[in-house]
């Protein structure tokens, strides 16, 4: 069957907005959300003054510090990953100003249960999708893929994998936070659990569903060229 072709740089702008949707949807449903985010957000709500978008900034920073020491090198062109979580937050705050995002408006747990189970698979699957997407543009992934898609290259350690392992890093971290913060379950709860374990095996999935249909090419191939990970 041949391929649909997509622009590269159309599948990032796409993804950008998808996963930042996604993480509106699952604040809003409450039962836990995704444990990549989880550390901006109890930040977000520790400090009072910045936004979930804005927390992101500083903890995606501190990762961008230890990718850089991982990989034992810096190059200038891994900003993009942090240039990345600069649109990413932008568009996180925009969709949080929906009534029905809005935690001032709308408090997150709030709506009748099948309401908030419904947008938690929703939001679970559209997270998962999304990462899936930013894998197949040249174009880096936040700092949290970016990390994954650089580490699994250079020591040739399997994505899906390497990515449950960050994942469950990021849960033991946010269940430090959140007994540090507020010396209870923030933001974290059993859906957390849920996305931390299977989340990598999902986005596998939607991997390799999307190869089997598209075929990805940027538009401008001189310019992806600065792009590339050196192995």
């Amino acid at each position: 069957m041949k391929k649909i072709k997509i622009p590269s740089e159309l599948v990032y702008f796409v993804a950008i907005i998808l996963l930042a949707l996604a993480v509106a949807i699952l604040t809003s449903a409450n039962f836990g959300i995704s444990m990549i985010v989880a550390p901006a957000y109890l930040l977000s709500l520790k400090i009072g003054v910045i936004t979930f978008g804005q927390a992101e900034y500083i903890i995606q920073s501190g990762l961008f510090i230890l990718l850089c020491i991982v990989l034992r090198k810096f190059r200038f062109v891994y900003l993009m990953s942090f240039g990345t979580c600069l649109i990413y937050g932008v568009v996180l705050d925009l969709w949080r100003k929906l009534p029905c995002f809005d935690p001032t408006v709308t408090v997150p747990g709030s709506m009748v249960l099948w309401q908030r189970i419904l947008m938690f698979v929703i939001g679970v699957l559209l997270t998962a999708f999304s990462v899936a997407l930013f894998f197949k543009t040249y174009l880096y992934p936040q700092v949290y893929d970016f990390f994954v898609k650089a580490v699994s290259l250079k020591y040739k350690i399997k994505l899906s994998v390497l990515k449950t392992i960050v994942d469950l890093s990021c849960l033991t971290a946010s269940i430090i936070m959140t007994f540090c913060f507020f010396g209870k379950f923030v933001g974290v709860s059993w859906g957390t659990v849920v996305m931390a374990l299977f989340n990598g095996t999902i986005i596998g999935f939607f991997s390799n569903t999307l190869d089997k249909f598209f075929e990805f090419q940027p538009l401008f191939k001189k310019f992806s060229e600065f792009f590339k990970l050196e192995k």
